[in-house]
């Protein structure tokens, strides 16, 4: 069975929208300027996650944005994000311009509850918020990857939305990335 795993840059407040600025968004490109030369060993982690992952499952928004940024790109991270199954959850994409992606239409809790049973493995959703509180409403993430950003930015979008009910999570892993990024991993605590 597969493992859904949420994956994301924010900053200490939950922001999570225009992380490189290219969106319009005033407070955008928080990644670059807050990341600074921790950005290097960020793409390390961020390499050792791709290589473990079986699949990325995408919003329609981020499958645009990483195929703009990864299908032009060599090296082992491009390579293994290039070559790595992907399915884009969509009512409107016909033709993804990345390749090796596989369009999910209908119902996004069905479909998602679907891939998690044909799959093996860890099924990565890189920055797709929207698609992220979907599937954290209805339970089907199993771990929360959030590098964090020392930085605050006070509007913007944020990965968490409304919920129907508490979701209790548990920390399992707590890690410093260079000298000034947190790297946390949750799982939910179902059992709470």
């Amino acid at each position: 069975m597969g493992k859904i795993v949420i994956s994301t840059n924010a900053s200490l407040d939950g922001v999570v929208q225009d992380p490189d600025g290219t969106e319009g968004f005033r407070l955008g490109g928080w990644f670059g300027q807050f990341g600074g030369k921790d950005i290097e060993a960020w793409a390390e982690v961020e390499l050792q996650e791709a290589l473990g992952a079986e699949a990325l499952l995408l919003g329609r928004r981020s499958d645009e944005w990483f195929a703009e940024r990864w299908l032009s790109r060599g090296g082992d991270w491009a390579d293994r994000l290039n070559s790595m199954p992907k399915y884009v959850v969509s009512s409107t994409l016909v033709d993804p311009d990345w390749n090796n992606s596989t369009v999910l239409k209908g119902d996004v809790v069905e479909e998602v509850s679907k891939l998690k049973q044909e799959l093996d493995g860890e099924i990565v959703v890189p920055a797709s918020y929207q698609l992220g509180r979907t599937l954290i409403e209805h339970d089907l993430v199993d771990e929360l990857r959030l590098v964090v950003f020392p930085v605050v930015l006070g509007a913007g979008e944020r990965l968490f939305g409304p919920t129907g009910d508490k979701k209790p999570m548990r920390l399992v892993g707590a890690q410093t990335i260079g000298d000034g990024l947190a790297f946390l991993t949750y799982q939910p605590a179902r059992d709470t």
